[in-house]
């Protein structure tokens, strides 16, 4: 109850699969900035309960506290906290019938295996080569994928190659923030994304108004850029003019002038083009040297 009136934020983290040594070197990293609770979570819900007489705002947690979770309670910035706890990571093999927390990639490149053993890639519809005695993976193999029930073959690939393809990690589950409850994946999002997003419903908005004739802060600059078009075709076919209209019409009064700043734009192509017809005329004159001298080797 202390920690749920000292602390602000905290964390439910999933813990399962997660060693106490690995759990002791969370709470060593995490000294200063946050308190990990464990505990029973029928004993966590009613002191919940309790706490939402003063704090309306936390029955919203009980739905979430279910299964092997811990909490992490902190006042400090939530997305470090986050990064603390996912530095420690413990390599794990696949094991059957279990479902794949990631994808897993096998690289290409030797595998250390006799050629003996080709009959089980074969199975496995994966492309082999022998090289120095030796099965090599040709490309990448993707083996697993995220949410797939893993199988006794792919296991036994794994075990022969030596590869422990997942982690056992505290996974942040959920984030109760000052009153807010959210999946922890939100603090992935960053600055350049909120733009992203923004940049994303300005130009809409700015469509849908330039559609349907209303005008607001989004399409204004559109419009102007429309009617200074309408301004610039008006001047080119009168003889109205303004300072902005002067050198398309001085263009369209001396079209030579035009082509004579294009030419001057573009000098390296002309090089470039010179150096392309000169190069196989030295090619020619080298091996008309060659020939000069009598035999390849310089005999008469």
């Amino acid at each position: 109850m202390k920690y749920f009136e000292e602390y602000k934020n905290f964390f439910i983290v999933g813990v399962s699969n997660v060693g106490s040594n690995q759990m002791q070197k969370i709470r060593i990293a995490l000294r200063g900035k946050a308190v990990l609770l464990m505990g029973k979570n029928s004993v966590i819900r009613k002191v919940v309960r309790e706490l939402t007489q003063k704090n309306p705002k936390l029955a919203g947690v009980l739905s979430y506290l279910t299964g092997t979770i811990g909490i992490i309670f902190t006042n400090a910035n939530l997305m470090d906290v986050r990064k603390t706890i996912l530095e420690y990571k413990v390599p794990a093999a696949a094991r059957v019938g279990t479902f794949a927390p990631s994808d897993c990639l096998i690289p290409p490149g030797p595998t250390g295996l006799d050629p003996g053993q080709t009959n089980f890639f074969q199975a496995l519809n994966i492309a082999t080569k022998i090289v120095k005695g030796s099965i090599e993976i040709i490309t990448e193999v993707h083996l697993i994928k995220t949410g797939e029930k893993i199988t006794p073959s792919m296991v036994s690939l794994l075990s022969k190659l030596n590869i422990k393809p997942f982690f056992f990690v505290m996974k942040v589950e959920t984030v109760y923030e000052d009153g807010s409850i959210y999946d922890a994946s939100i603090l992935d999002i960053t600055a350049d994304d909120l733009l992203k997003s923004f940049m994303k419903g300005v130009n809409q908005m700015a469509a849908l108004s330039l559609a349907i004739g209303v005008p607001n802060i989004t399409s204004v600059p559109h419009s102007f850029a429309r009617a200074f078009t309408n301004l610039l075709a008006i001047a080119a076919v009168t003889d109205i003019t303004f300072e902005r209209a002067k050198q398309i019409k001085a263009y369209l009064a001396d079209p030579s002038a035009f082509a004579a700043v294009a030419s001057s734009s573009a000098p390296s192509g002309g090089k470039a083009e010179e150096a392309k017809k000169e190069e196989p005329k030295k090619q020619e004159e080298e091996e008309d040297d060659v020939g000069l001298g009598g035999g390849l080797f310089g005999d008469d």
